[in-house]
């Protein structure tokens, strides 16, 4: 097999980015450019901002900023931060890279979509009516520059939290300090993991200090941490875990992608990690090629073509540093801390890609913890993908509702 490939091409704002410092105070806007757009009254810019990781390494992420057109009113601009599902992992992943990528969320596997991958923010033009400031991170790796941390929700996070402060520095919100983050799949474990990094909110030093988050909203959202056991990361345990983790994910190609470009952005997280604990030396090689040079969509159709149903072949029969694994596993997605503001998860009973049931734990778990966490069944058999389309209409009134400062309702069952 062929595993030979040519440097991810990349527009001109990207690659003049690869050789940045970030070193600079977290949500520094180091870089932008103007993008049309079609959203009535809207003007939108393509944006490079600091950002950092779960252990503090600064890099850069780049993202979309979309602001009603004319100054910020007296009293500020609330700020709405999109995280978004799957992309990929190549540097050319970003959904800002995309021709004319300021419009409705526009989904691969949706009728209507045109794209080879999901872009667009959903809800933009009703976030715009209502005189919101907009802004939409890629996440650091996606265009930036360095390895994409896929699905480590503590990065993503940040990646969220440091656009709310990119667009208060370039003083786009006016003095507003109001904020709230909505994400889908990926972006729904990151928004998640968000709301339970009070320490990371509260610094100071940042381009943009003092935002106060008023809410959090998770469509189909990834927790794994939900799902492992205390004491899991015991040598006991953790190879029985780890094992069950790839049986779990590795039931048909699509998951097996996600699986495995999942441990793929570990091993680039966690230098502790090497991707031949779990796959074999082809498979090591192979998969390193794919999520280096492709998005999602065309990654899991490069593994089906070549491998077919033997894709399984490319995992080591038993997995090795296991206990590092869970460890880092752990550390990635969510604290086990309450969230600053309260949280709404809307699911849909025909997902097979998030399993519902995450969401489920992670509300009893903080509401066990005193927090605020509502889950809302969408009407109808939604899956994964319909889930962002059936929930907008829901969540943009909650989301109204949060920035008026109308009173909510505790949503943790009575039972907790």
């Amino acid at each position: 097999m062929d595993t030979s490939s040519a440097e991810v091409a990349l527009a001109p704002f990207y690659t003049n980015l690869q050789a940045m410092s970030a070193e600079q105070p977290l949500g520094t806007v180091v870089a932008k450019e103007a993008v049309a757009t079609e959203i009535p009254g809207a003007d939108a810019w393509r944006i490079a901002y600091v950002t950092s990781d779960l252990r503090d390494r600064k890099s850069l992420s780049t993202g979309l900023v979309i602001v009603p057109k004319g100054e910020a009113p007296p009293d500020g601009r609330p700020i709405v931060a999109w995280a978004h599902g799957t992309t990929g992992t190549a540097q050319n992943c970003g959904p800002s890279q995309v021709p004319d990528p300021v419009q409705e969320l526009n989904q691969y596997f949706l009728i209507g979509g045109t794209s080879w991958t999901d872009f667009g923010i959903p809800a933009i033009t009703h976030f715009i009516e209502k005189g919101y400031a907009v802004v939409a991170t890629d996440y650091q790796g996606l265009g930036g520059g360095g390895k994409h941390q896929y699905a480590i929700g503590n990065s993503n996070a940040r990646d969220a939290i440091n656009a709310v402060r990119a667009v208060g520095s370039m003083g786009l919100a006016g003095g507003g300090r109001k904020a709230l983050i909505y994400g889908w799949s990926q972006g729904g474990g990151a928004t998640l993991a968000a709301a339970s990094q009070e320490d990371y909110i509260s610094r100071t030093g940042s381009a943009y200090d003092g935002v106060s988050f008023v809410g959090f909203v998770s469509l189909a959202p990834d927790v794994i941490s939900v799902l492992i056991p205390a004491g899991s990361d015991s040598e006991t345990s953790a190879p029985m875990l780890l094992q069950k983790l790839v049986t779990q994910f590795s039931d048909n190609v699509f998951n097996f992608a996600h699986f495995s470009m999942s441990m793929w952005a570990m091993a680039e997280t966690f230098p502790e990690l090497r991707m031949t604990d779990i796959f074999t030396d082809e498979g090591a090689v192979a998969l390193d090629s794919i999520f280096g040079n492709k998005c999602m969509h065309p990654g899991a159709d490069t593994i089906s073509f070549n491998y077919g149903t033997t894709y399984g072949s490319l995992v080591r029969p038993h997995p090795d540093n296991a206990v590092a694994w869970v460890k880092a596993l752990i550390e990635g997605s969510v604290k086990p801390e309450p969230p600053v503001a309260p949280v709404i998860i809307y699911f849909g009973t025909k997902d097979t890609v998030m399993s519902p049931v995450m969401g489920a734990l992670y509300q009893k778990q903080m509401c066990g913890m005193g927090a605020n966490v509502s889950r809302v069944q969408l009407p109808g058999e939604q899956s994964h993908f319909t889930t962002p389309p059936v929930a907008q209409p829901l969540y943009t009134q909650w989301v109204d509702d949060r920035f008026a400062g109308k009173s909510l309702e505790n949503g943790c069952p009575a039972s907790q």
